[in-house]
């Protein structure tokens, strides 16, 4: 999926799963470049890396952005060892917002909330595709409409 960086998708593209996401960006990539003749840049997660990036740079003219895995920086705390005070370092925990990544996974986390896109019910790939593009078009018409109040 290529989202815009409001979090609107530009294009979708639904293959087998035992295409690697490298492979499928190729597959969704290819033939944009008119589509989008102002687009210029275009960040990735760190499973986009290697020929992909080459690929890009060559066959669409694009710069693409590795987004950088979130500083694991441990959290120091004082302990008392033998009477003595002694700093101690943990890792952080939990979850860490990714820069620019949070738009992608925002869009997948609502599109999942249309009943017909949380489970796989379509049988071709092109099914799947057009529902998402559906989806994907109400978000937007909702976006669009001013702010209604329930009252009359």
């Amino acid at each position: 999926m290529l989202v815009d960086t409001q979090g609107l998708i530009l294009a979708v593209k639904v293959h087998a799963a035992n295409l690697a996401d490298r492979v499928g960006a190729r597959v969704l990539l290819d033939g944009l470049k008119d589509r989008f003749p102002r687009l210029a840049h275009v960040f990735a997660g760190r499973g986009y890396t290697g020929s992909l990036l080459d690929w890009i740079r060559q066959h669409l003219g694009w710069t693409t952005e590795i987004v950088p895995k979130p500083h694991n920086d441990a959290q120091t705390n004082w302990t008392l060892v033998d009477g003595l005070p002694v700093q101690v370092s943990k890792p952080k925990r939990g979850f860490h917002v990714q820069r620019q990544r949070w738009k992608v996974e925002q869009t997948f986390g609502l599109l999942l909330r249309f009943r017909r896109l949380a489970r796989d019910y379509e049988g071709l790939p092109r099914s799947s595709e057009a529902m998402i593009q559906m989806a994907s078009i109400h978000r937007f018409l909702v976006r669009l409409t001013p702010f209604r109040s329930t009252r009359a």
